[in-house]
């Protein structure tokens, strides 16, 4: 399935879309997220939102690490500690998981980071205090 290029970045001038075994994993992530929302609504805390997220990955076969720490190096240091990604899923989709009212615009900046640090291409913001879960369902592809 193509990507949307507003949802993308464009990577050194040109567009380059993901394998389609991301893709699927990205459809079933997408899927989580829309049965835990259905099932709870908004209103609970983010780690109730977290833990039945992913019991549905779970549930659809996929391996997933939660409240990963993420390695980083500042003057010529690596620290493998002061950054953690909420939801890693197959070692290559990156799921940040809120439950807030107010969208803040440094969720953006910390998603984008994440996948930098980690090598990856695909993050999924996802805020579960919406009354529509596709408001809440963010893509990110670098």
């Amino acid at each position: 399935m193509p990507q949307r290029l507003e949802d993308s970045k464009v990577h050194k001038g040109h567009f380059r879309p993901l394998p389609d075994s991301i893709e699927r994993i990205a459809k079933l992530i997408v899927d989580s997220a829309y049965k835990v929302h259905k099932a709870l609504w908004p209103g609970l805390l983010e780690k109730v939102y977290e833990i039945c997220f992913c019991h549905e990955l779970a549930k659809h076969g996929l391996e997933y690490k939660r409240q990963i720490d993420i390695p980083f190096v500042y003057d010529g240091i690596t620290f493998y500690e002061g950054l953690r990604l909420d939801v890693l899923v197959e070692n290559c989709v990156i799921c940040e998981l809120k439950a807030l009212e107010t969208v803040n615009p440094v969720w953006e900046a910390q998603i984008l980071s994440h996948l930098t640090l980690t090598n990856n291409r695909l993050g999924f913001l996802i805020n579960f205090n919406v009354p529509k879960i596709k408001d809440g369902i963010r893509r990110f592809v670098v």
